[in-house]
Parts: C-alpha cells; sequence; structure tokens
C-alpha cells in the first residue's frame, strides 16, 4: 500500500512538473517575443530620429550655403586681398551703366589702402612688379568697397561673393555690376591678355613710324606711308596714315588718310595676328602683325613678300577717363568695349 502511494504521488509529480515545463517554456516563449519585438520598435525609433535629424540638418546647411552666395560678404577687405590680381571680365558686365576705371582697366590689385591697376598693355607684367600703376585709393568694411579715384572721384561698391575666385563689384548708383577674376602673379597668363587685346596696344602710342622695309619684296603702294596711328574711343576701328618725312614730332604730323583697321586671330597661334587697312583709293592692305616688343612691331605684306617695322612714338599711359592730347581728331582715351549685347541687372540695391 505505502508503495502504491509512493507510486500514484511520483505520477502526480511527473505530471505536474510536464504541466510546469509546457507552460514554462510556452510563457518563456511568449516573453522573449515580447522583448524581441519592443527592442525592434526601439531600433525602429532610433533609427527614425537619426535619418530625420540628418535630413534636418542637410536641409540646414544647404540654406545656409545658397543664402551666403546671395547676400554680401561679411569681410570684403579679407577677400580683396585673398588674390594678388583681380581680372576685370569686362563681357560678364551687367547693367548698362559704366565705371570709368573699370572699364579701362586690365587687372586691378587692392594693397593696404592703395588701389592699383593695369590699363596699359605697353609693360604688363612688368610695370609695378605685374601690379601696374596707382590709381586710387580704397577701404574696404563689411560688405562695402568705397573708392577715391585719382581721376574719376568717388565711386561706392557692394562686393558679393560668386565663388572661390570670382567676385561681383555692385554699383547702386549705376545700377551696375562688374565681375572680377582672382589670381596669384605666379599663375596669371599675361601673355594671352596682351594677345587676347592687342589692338589697344596699338592705341597707345600716338604714332607709330616706320624704321625698317626689307629689300626683298615688290614695290607697293604702303612703300609711301612713314607713319601709322589707330584711334581709341569711338568704334575702336579708325587709323590714320601719314607719308610726312622721318623724325618728325607725332604732334606735327599731317595726316593724309582715315580710315578703317581691323585685327584677327589666326588658327591655333596666339602671338600672331592679322592687320587690314581699308584704303579706298588703293583697295585694303592686309599684313601678318608680329610684336617684337612693347615699342616694335612687325609687319608682313603677302601681296608684295615686304617686311616692315614700326615702332612706336609717343607712349600714351591711360590714367583718366578723357583726354585732350589729340583734340582735332576728337581723340577719346581708351575703354574696352562689349563683346556681346549689354543685360538688365537683376540685383536690386540693399543700400538705405
Amino acid at each position: 500500500m505505502f508503495l502504491f502511494q509512493k507510486y500514484i504521488k511520483y505520477r502526480r509529480m511527473k505530471k505536474w512538473g510536464c504541466f510546469k515545463f509546457f507552460f514554462g517554456t510556452l510563457f518563456e516563449s511568449i516573453v522573449t517575443e515580447t522583448q524581441k519585438r519592443m527592442i525592434m520598435k526601439t531600433v525602429k525609433l532610433l533609427l527614425s530620429v537619426v535619418l530625420a535629424s540628418t535630413l534636418f540638418t542637410s536641409c540646414y546647411t544647404e540654406v545656409i550655403v545658397d543664402d551666403f552666395v546671395d547676400e554680401p560678404i561679411i569681410n570684403a577687405n579679407q577677400v580683396l586681398n585673398s588674390y594678388e590680381l583681380w581680372y576685370v571680365d569686362i563681357n560678364q558686365t551687367i547693367g548698362f551703366g559704366e565705371i570709368p576705371f573699370l572699364q579701362k582697366a586690365f587687372t586691378i590689385s587692392f594693397i593696404n589702402g592703395t588701389l592699383y591697376a593695369n590699363n596699359n598693355l605697353v609693360g604688363i607684367g612688368s610695370s609695378g612688379d605685374g601690379f601696374g600703376i596707382d590709381v586710387a585709393s580704397y577701404s574696404a568694411y563689411n560688405a562695402i568697397l568705397d573708392v577715391t579715384h585719382d581721376i574719376d572721384g568717388f565711386v561706392t561698391f557692394d562686393v558679393f561673393v560668386v565663388d572661390n575666385n570670382t567676385i561681383e563689384l555692385y554699383n547702386p548708383n549705376t545700377d551696375t555690376s562688374y565681375f572680377l577674376e582672382g589670381y596669384q602673379r605666379r599663375n596669371f597668363d599675361y601673355d594671352f591678355v596682351f594677345y587676347d587685346n592687342i589692338h589697344y596696344f596699338l592705341q597707345e602710342y600716338e604714332a607709330w613710324e616706320k624704321t625698317f622695309t626689307s629689300e626683298m619684296g615688290a614695290i607697293n603702294e604702303f612703300d609711301n606711308e612713314n607713319y601709322l596711328q589707330f584711334l581709341a574711343g569711338g568704334n575702336d576701328s579708325t587709323f590714320r596714315s601719314s607719308q610726312d618725312n622721318f623724325g618728325t614730332n607725332p604732334n606735327n604730323l599731317i595726316w593724309d588718310y582715315t580710315g578703317v583697321y581691323g585685327v584677327g586671330d589666326v588658327l591655333n597661334t596666339i602671338n600672331l595676328k592679322t592687320l587690314t587697312l581699308d584704303y579706298d583709293f588703293f583697295d585694303n592692305e592686309f599684313f601678318e602683325l608680329s610684336v617684337i616688343d612693347d615699342r616694335t612691331i612687325e609687319l608682313y605684306h603677302p601681296s608684295s613678300k615686304t617686311i616692315y617695322e614700326f615702332k612706336g612714338r609717343g607712349y600714351i599711359q591711360y590714367l583718366k577717363a578723357g583726354s585732350t592730347k589729340d583734340e582735332t581728331a576728337a581723340k577719346k582715351e581708351k575703354k574696352r568695349k562689349f563683346k556681346k549685347e549689354r543685360v538688365d541687372n537683376p540685383r536690386e540695391s540693399s543700400r538705405l
């Protein structure tokens, strides 16, 4: 009997153990699954927060960049001094006004309150150690540049950053923007600027005197021309010629003919140009134009196979907006001409 009771007790305990094992395992599975779901929800929530933060941060950063490009810079003086030379990209000008000293300058530089400019192609790269000549004083503060030019007087600009090496100078008085590209002297291509604007170089002397005619070559009408002059201003394409004796002072020359000239490029050759002189009475004269030095040019006349050399007389250093050296010819100061149509300036002045 005792053994039978123990057996019954053993069976009950075994059933209870199985029951406990079964439901205990089931409960643990439920708990484990619940924990997993809670962990997954937590992870998803964290990922959502991180993703949202990243997106909001990206949008916020992008707005700051856009605003920086569109708004005036904070430290104009620091930006102006970040490059040694600022090339005036005249064809990017927006608006219909003109600032005389920028209109004639190839480059400008800002050095300790003094503004330097390369207004001439004669000596560019060597004049003033590559900076050119002193033409104005300036002060730069916040986003404003104030210039007091030696001749043109006071001019003010708002300064804007366009990209890493380009700035915009906006003059609110004329509603005109000039765009300048920054360079260091060591990597600025003075030769390219010289040859790309060589027609202005021809205008930088009062006259060009013939100093050499080759023995080789056929006799032609141009043999009689001893002086040439290329006039600045106007349509930038007027020349005059004279048959006066050699050694005549440029101011005393009698100009026998006035016509139109043009300078052209030669394909794949930067330092060789073409020069065409329009003589109505004996047709056009066509030459290949080479520069020997800052005072000497060579003209090769293909039709006669004659070589001529001319030297510049009466160097003109451009400092101001108007010239009175040759009033009889209504000669004007050199101003760089636009090569494309001008457009309205969308920028609005923020000055009070």
